[in-house]
């Protein structure tokens, strides 16, 4: 087999480069998305389910891609036609994602929207991701090939710096609110700026990597087909029976690391939000009790008049010092959301309690639709439950859609409840969760990615250091060991400043598992399955984060609930400090290998 020449520093930095651009866009997914569904009115304990779809959008793409790209020769190369069709589809669904929440539609359907951009953003990233990894594996030596991922892990970080702190930089110049259940322009415009990044990164890369021919890639991997034949016939499940041991080994490892980040993504926005900005809670209504009975959707309706929408209290409207008037939109002393819409959204302290006993102090005041009304004794919000006549028996519908030509809601899926005497006799069902329409929680949202891009930073300067280790499996170990330090650290810290130092030691861990895996699997494989192999082990990343997603949920309610009544989302940061432990101890036993030695 014929040895490969070294290639210089800049060319192995143009076989990476693009992963800056991919990378923007996943920085902005990791960080952004579970704010998304949040402020569109997602439950807490249901994010996990929704970061279900990357990872098993990953675990068919890349093997799929990695295997087609083995046997893919054409005149754009052999990864890169790849990149170019993932890019693409990334580009455009960035452009969608961002405003699930301001196209007219219910919460249901919204996130159901949200959740179709979702896969299809991640399944574009996955497929215009694993062509970088795989170039390495082609074009660069076994000597070069820790520098190339260093480069790599490198340029990785860098994307995510720009993605993580891009809302933060962004709210200097628009605005970090906006309406309940429409996310903030500083994410929005993120996401487009991300998506003119990747489209420039993409032609970059066309424009500096040229691929090598069949007939070259064979020498090079001793590959002993015709230039002009397909390539290897073996199956995947085959060649995953013939694996090397290492490929297993490491496996474990990054089940445990993954697992843990997944977490770290899902629910870090809110852990944050909780931790370290008070952000104040809301309940949000379920349904409701009569004479003992529970009933629970998505709304109520008292004759013609929504009591309960999409599980919010219907808003009738506000008095202010015993005078009432049916406003639009309400704020407290500039600051606090009140009412949206119809939308009773808080009563100015922490939760919803539209019952006409919640108020505001006097001396402060409130802007009612634009005019600034001063309270001297008290104001209230008042619920369209408060004004349920006697006798009139409660509509429970599953949708309900305003038809634009009568004005009137047009019910489906409905059912009839028992009359009710009088207000009182109705108990709210609700669950309590962090108010995202707060300017404490988009405030948080956007720290949230200011410490995603000090983790990001910290990788990348503890890639230098690692790269520094004689001992690999050292290095790996300590590295994960760090960064569980950095996950249960934040369990005890309530300074957003303080916080810093957290993700920095979560970073350690972030630079072993993007470069320390691929090295010493790629340094295992010879032959021309490479891609087939690195797709295949890309399921070591995206089970992994299956299992978790489907756990999360069941692990989050073993928490008892936050002073504020909201979920202990932080809890899941602590166990994502005992996952990383696990993986740092699994490290030991691992047992490297080199090329025709790990075949078997």
């Amino acid at each position: 087999m014929k040895q490969q020449r070294d290639l210089s520093f800049w060319k192995l930095w143009n076989l990476s480069f693009g992963f800056f651009g991919v990378q923007i866009a996943y920085a902005l997914q990791s960080s952004q998305v579970s704010r998304i569904f949040s402020t569109i009115g997602a439950d807490p304990h249901d994010l996990s389910y929704f970061w279900i779809l990357p990872p098993l959008m990953g675990l068919i793409v890349q093997p799929i891609v990695g295997s087609a790209s083995d046997r893919t020769w054409t005149r754009l190369g052999r990864r890169l036609p790849y990149l170019l069709i993932g890019a693409l589809v990334a580009i455009i669904v960035m452009c969608f994602l961002p405003n699930s929440g301001s196209l007219g539609l219910g919460i249901s359907q919204a996130i159901i929207f949200g959740l179709v951009m979702l896969m299809l953003l991640d399944t574009s990233i996955n497929m215009a991701m694993q062509p970088f990894k795989m170039l390495v594996g082609d074009m660069v030596n076994e000597k070069q090939k820790g520098l190339a991922y260093s480069i790599q892990s490198f340029l990785c970080n860098a994307g995510s710096v720009v993605g993580y702190i891009a809302p933060f930089v962004l709210a200097l110049f628009l605005s970090n609110t906006a309406p309940a259940g429409e996310v903030p322009p500083t994410v929005t415009w993120a996401f487009y700026i991300g998506a003119i990044i990747l489209a420039f990164c993409v032609i970059y890369t066309f424009a500096k990597v040229k691929e090598m021919p069949p007939h070259e890639y064979a020498q090079f991997h001793g590959i002993t087909e015709n230039a002009g034949e397909k390539g290897p016939k073996e199956n995947m499940f085959k060649l995953l029976v013939k694996a090397p041991k290492v490929f297993w080994t490491v496996g474990l490892v990054q089940f445990f690391c993954w697992a843990a980040f997944l977490y770290m993504w899902t629910y870090s926005t809110d852990a944050v939000a909780l931790q370290a900005f008070d952000a104040p809670s809301v309940n949000e209504v379920t349904g409701v009790t009569i004479d003992g009975q529970r009933y629970d959707d998505k709304y109520i309706f008292a004759g013609e008049r929504p009591v309960i929408e999409n599980g919010h209290l219907s808003l009738a409207g506000i008095t202010v010092d015993g005078n009432f008037t049916r406003p639009n939109t309400v704020v407290l002393d500039g600051d606090t959301l009140i009412a949206n819409g119809r939308i009773v959204a808080s009563d100015g302290v922490d939760k919803i309690k539209a019952d006409g006993v919640s108020f505001v102090a006097p001396g402060k005041w409130l802007m009612v639709d634009g005019e600034v009304i001063p309270v001297t004794e008290r104001a209230a919000a008042v619920s369209e439950l408060m004004l349920v006549e006697p006798g009139t028996q409660l509509v429970l519908a599953h949708i309900a859609k305003l038809d634009d030509n009568t004005g009137k809601y047009v019910l489906e899926q409905t059912s009839t409840l028992p009359a009710v005497n009088s207000p009182e006799e109705i108990e709210l069902n609700y669950k309590t969760v962090l108010n995202p329409a707060t300017p404490q929680y988009q405030n948080a949202g956007d720290w949230n990615g200011n410490l995603f891009a000090i983790q990001a930073i910290a990788a990348v300067l503890w890639a230098v250091v690692l790269a520094g280790f004689k001992r690999r499996k050292l290095g790996y170990s300590l590295s994960l060991l760090i960064g569980a330090a950095g996950f249960i650290s934040v369990y005890f810290i309530h300074d957003q400043y303080v916080l810093a130092i957290s993700y920095a030691l979560m970073g350690c861990a972030w630079a072993a598992m993007l470069s320390m895996p691929f090295t010493i699997l790629t340094n295992a494989l010879s032959g021309g399955n490479i891609g087939t192999y690195l797709g295949l082990f890309n399921c070591t990343i995206t089970i992994p984060q299956i299992v978790a997603a489907l756990c999360g949920g069941a692990i989050l309610h073993c928490f008892a609930p936050a002073a504020n009544g909201a979920p202990l989302t932080v809890g899941m940061l602590l166990v994502s400090g005992i996952l990383l432990l696990l993986g740092s101890v699994a490290v030991w036993i691992i047992k490297e290998t080199f090329g025709s030695q790990a075949t078997k």
